[in-house]
């Protein structure tokens, strides 16, 4: 999947040395299926050569305004009109300073100042030193930059260059890349507040074993990062798996199917949406030994009484947000066969609007999936495809039918 097939980016690289993280940024944007067009400032070539861009990009790298190349001498005006994002990074507080002034004495600022602002986005990876970041005249700079209509992406905390540990860093080329393929997202979810739940729950039966399943997560995970993408301020509660949290999603861990539940039913207060993506265990140890249970030598194995888990799902349908249409809430159901008809089942026992059915077997571990969408007027397949395109589907069918946008169903 190429997420950045037929864009078409221009990487505008200023001096710093944090350059070095652009050369790794215009091979993901490459590898993603987008052009690059690599601009670059006088002081840039002071930190990575316009020969390695051109090397990473396939095209001639611009620096000049006065560039022969261009036979109607207006390289500002040709490179942006062809462009799908102008992408800044890194940008230094100087270069942030000059497009705040409106200055255009070089090629790179030049070409900012005359693109397309409606349909030429103009995303802005900041790089400095910690004090110049904190300093009011670079902050000032920053929401103004932000008013005149660019994208401030933000910046990393940690060890810098100059030997300082603190905040300034440029972003790394993964998290820039996941930036600008948002970027071309439908913001369907903006101003929403979406809770996802994801993975399993783990029951425990001594302080060493524990009862869960296969699920790994990843469609609860490509759901919350699809929600971020979409605009929703995105809060992911998840069980013990191993993935890195999607960009600008807050993510809460939990264990059981019970420190599940707390926590949903405390963050569901401030959600709009709430997706149950999360395998949860349907019954648990009665009582969960202090001890591990050892082999005695009989050859017997030990006798383990289980309790039903609370249904977290039902919960939050049944509650007083729910009915009142102020939480639409989304289910999944994992099935081992017969798919429709438990999906069915499923969707009117827990009363909510919208089931998700999938083959767990199928699906748990994979990168891909196949998905039936179940509502009051039937069911609809989505068929087999990354998990990240299928959680892009599903939520742009969650804002259609928003109660906001018409449709409860």
């Amino acid at each position: 999947m190429n997420d950045l097939a037929g864009k078409h980016i221009l990487l505008g690289l200023t001096g710093g040395v944090a350059c070095y993280k652009a050369a790794e940024l215009c091979r993901a944007f490459v590898k993603e299926g987008a052009t690059v067009q690599v601009v670059m400032t006088e002081a840039a070539c002071q930190f990575i050569t316009p020969v390695t861009m051109q090397a990473l990009s396939g095209r001639p790298v611009y620096v000049s305004q006065w560039d022969a190349r261009e036979p109607n001498n207006m390289p500002h005006i040709n490179l942006t009109r062809g462009a799908d994002a102008i992408v800044l990074a890194p940008c230094s507080a100087d270069f942030i300073a000059r497009l705040v002034q409106g200055r255009s004495d070089e090629l790179l600022s030049l070409l900012c100042l005359a693109r397309p602002m409606g349909s030429v986005p103009l995303l802005v990876a900041p790089a400095m030193n910690r004090e110049m970041w904190a300093h009011p005249a670079t902050q000032r700079n920053l929401a103004q930059l932000a008013a005149d209509g660019a994208t401030v992406l933000g910046v990393g905390s940690g060890f810098q260059a100059c030997g300082e540990t603190g905040d300034g860093r440029m972003l790394e080329p993964d998290q820039l890349l996941h930036d600008v393929i948002a970027q071309f997202q439908p913001r369907s979810l903006g101003g929403q507040r979406v809770l996802v739940t994801a993975g399993p729950t783990f029951e425990a039966i001594d302080p060493i074993r524990g009862i869960t399943n296969h699920s790994s997560g990843k469609m609860g995970f490509a759901i919350a990062r699809a929600a971020h993408e979409a605009g929703a301020e995105v809060t992911l509660v998840a069980g013990p798996v191993s993935l890195p949290t999607p960009r600008g999603v807050k993510r809460v861990d939990v264990q059981s199917a019970r420190d599940m539940l707390a926590a949903c039913t405390r963050l569901a207060e401030g959600a709009d949406v709430f997706v149950a993506t999360a395998a949860v265990a349907d019954w648990r140890p009665a009582t969960a030994s202090e001890q591990k249970i050892k082999k005695d030598g009989s050859g017997q194995a030990p006798v383990i009484a289980f309790a039903e888990n609370p249904d977290i799902l039902a919960t939050l349908a049944q509650g007083e947000r729910a009915k009142s249409g102020d939480l639409f809430c989304v289910g999944f159901a994992a099935e081992s066969h017969d798919l429709a008809n438990h999906a069915r089942a499923k969707r009117e026992r827990k009363g909510i609007p919208l089931l998700v059915g999938n083959i767990g077997p199928l699906a748990f571990g994979q990168d891909d999936n196949a998905l039936l969408l179940v509502d009051a007027h039937g069911e609809r397949e989505l068929p087999r495809a990354p998990k990240l395109d299928l959680a892009r589907q599903l939520v742009r069918e969650i804002a259609h039918r928003l109660p906001r946008n018409g449709s409860t169903s």
